[in-house]
């Protein structure tokens, strides 16, 4: 055999143990674990909503909005932490790209909070 069908054969047995593995895991995990469930399993957990209520309910949106805004300006403001450490090995294209990101991310700042993305009702 070639050095490629080794290489081959060896990823389809890892392949295999690993489906083989996982379906192991699921199924002794459903029947050696328990379900007990108690009162502080079915409570209200961060959203503030019961987990069991009517699914027609209407409930505010205003949460999820915000949260979801966080997630975007919180993941944008990560990719600050390599350019501050590294701003001085840029060259100017970098530099002013990494400007223009800044502004961009300011812009949509400034738009979420004119339209009142921002403000809890």
């Amino acid at each position: 055999m070639t050095y490629l069908t080794n290489e081959l054969l060896s990823i389809g047995i890892l392949f295999l143990f690993s489906i083989f593995l996982s379906f192991f895991i699921i199924l002794f995990s459903y029947l050696v674990g328990m379900y007990v469930p108690d009162a502080e399993k079915i409570s209200a957990y961060e959203c503030g909503f019961d987990p069991y209520e009517d699914a027609r309910n209407i409930f505010s949106v205003r949460f999820y909005l915000v949260s979801i805004l966080f997630i975007i300006f919180d993941l944008e403001a990560v990719y600050f932490f390599p350019w501050s450490s590294s701003c001085s090995l840029l060259n100017s294209n970098g530099f002013w790209s990494l400007i223009e990101f800044a502004l961009e991310l300011l812009i949509g700042y400034i738009y979420a909070w004119q339209i009142g993305a921002l403000e809890w009702e």
